[in-house]
């Protein structure tokens, strides 16, 4: 359980993992998705801020693994992954649209666009910007322009690890680490296209050079996120700027 102090200034941003839409889990995912427009309501209804990047999960895998077979440039791949977060995107802007949130009505394709609609929008959503930046590189680039000091990485992992717990089962988990730190973990090589990390190495070198704090969580439990953004002990990984 670690500790991260809230933002004094009322805007928020959230990296949201295209893995969370979960379309395996239909019924899980309707309650998760409910929650989450809770949650939206409640952060509005205190007047402050929420901008949420969304990734491109399983649509962006799917619809890269189809170009693939026609298409070998990278730069397009990714233009590919690009569209699938911006409809992923779209799908929860449309979602908050229909119970009267304040929502921005167009997804902005830059993070300086996305930060001015903020004037007129207490939520502002969006999706991916530009190939060899992942959602999570948005994400840190948006609390830059936004003024915000840290950045909430959502995704289907509860903390960072030291290696990758999938294949390692003594992997050490950590409640506490540095930006630095973390940068050695994830390396600095951007994914290729349709792949995922805990943290994208590019959004680890643009919090360093931001100097924007980051908290990784699992996004599947949401109290564990409204945790992280009320500034209360939460269950997950806090990294700190050195």
């Amino acid at each position: 359980m670690v500790y991260v102090q809230p933002v004094i200034m009322p805007t928020h941003i959230i990296a949201l993992g295209g893995s969370l839409l979960r379309p395996e889990e239909a019924e899980m995912r309707g309650i998760w998705f409910g929650q989450l427009r809770q949650m939206a309501v409640h952060f509005e209804g205190n007047g402050r801020k929420l901008g949420i990047v969304v990734g491109g999960g399983l649509a962006a895998r799917e619809a890269i693994k189809l170009a693939k077979e026609t298409v070998t440039e990278s730069y397009r791949l990714d233009s590919i992954g690009i569209m699938a977060t911006r409809l992923n995107a779209s799908i929860l802007q449309q979602s908050l649209i229909e119970i009267g949130c304040n929502v921005n009505s167009e997804i902005p394709e830059t993070t300086a666009s996305a930060s001015e609609m903020f004037e007129s929008y207490d939520i502002v959503i969006m999706g991916g910007t530009i190939p060899g930046h992942t959602t999570d590189a948005v994400a840190v680039e948006l609390a830059r322009d936004c003024g915000s000091p840290h950045c909430v990485i959502a995704t289907n992992v509860s903390h960072v690890y030291d290696s990758d717990p999938r294949k390692n089962p003594a992997a050490k988990k950590f409640d506490e680490i540095t930006l630095s730190k973390l940068a050695q973990i994830t390396g600095k090589d951007a994914q290729g296209p349709g792949e995922s990390a805990v943290v994208d190495p590019i959004a680890v070198k643009r919090a360093i050079e931001f100097g924007i704090r980051l908290a990784v969580l699992d996004g599947r439990n949401l109290s564990i996120l409204e945790d992280a953004l009320e500034g209360r002990p939460f269950v997950g990984t806090l990294v700190k700027v050195d």
